[in-house]
């Protein structure tokens, strides 16, 4: 697993240090889980821009098609 540095402003680690602390989960964790979420976003806009600039066709993916898609490996 690599190891990243990052700066964060002193309220936001102030946050989440708090938030590490009340959920007992570790900060690593919780920053992981939330950068994950957000790729996960970033991706589902991406494929949503793709998908809009495609001509509507009959069989247009649907959501469920979409999340499929970003949950695969």
């Amino acid at each position: 697993m690599a190891t990243l540095t990052i700066q964060l402003p002193d309220e936001l680690e102030r946050a989440l240090e708090q938030h590490s602390a009340f959920s007992r989960a570790s900060k690593s964790d919780l920053v992981r889980e939330a950068l994950k979420r957000y790729l996960r976003v970033a991706q589902l806009q991406s494929l949503r821009s793709e998908l809009a600039q495609q001509p509507q066709a009959r069989d247009a993916p649907t959501d469920e098609d979409v999340f499929r898609i970003v949950d695969s490996p």
